[in-house]
């Protein structure tokens, strides 16, 4: 089998490198900018929350998979129907922290949080 992953030294190699003013390569946060809008405006808001909705999601099917679950069983387990759990798993709905944590404990995911009021 051809391994076509980078090395650690690769990777971090990579890390450092600067592209920018490099032909070819956009800045990332100016393209983001260009396309969804500037920090702050509404577009960006519901862009993130989106973004946000889908990261969690592939977290949340990536550990019911190594788990060897199906979605209806993890359904079951946290009193939700089989159709919510996918539309989580897709990034197509935002679900209460409540929901999240029921999710995460059924799945063994052990969360932290840190809550500062200022």
């Amino acid at each position: 089998m051809n391994e076509t992953r980078l090395s650690a030294e690769e990777l971090q190699r990579l890390r450092q490198t600067d592209f920018s003013g490099r032909e070819g390569f956009l800045d990332g946060s100016q393209q983001l900018a260009d396309c969804v809008g500037e920090k702050g405006s509404v577009e960006r808001t519901e862009f993130d929350a989106k973004a946000m909705a889908w990261y969690y999601g592939e977290i949340l099917r990536n550990r019911r998979k190594e788990l060897q679950m199906t979605q209806k069983e993890l359904a079951e387990r946290v009193g939700k129907e089989r159709t919510y759990i996918n539309r989580i798993e897709r990034g197509e709905t935002d679900m209460q922290l409540s929901s999240f944590l029921r999710i995460s404990q059924a799945l063994g995911i052990r969360l932290r949080m840190d809550v500062s009021i200022a």
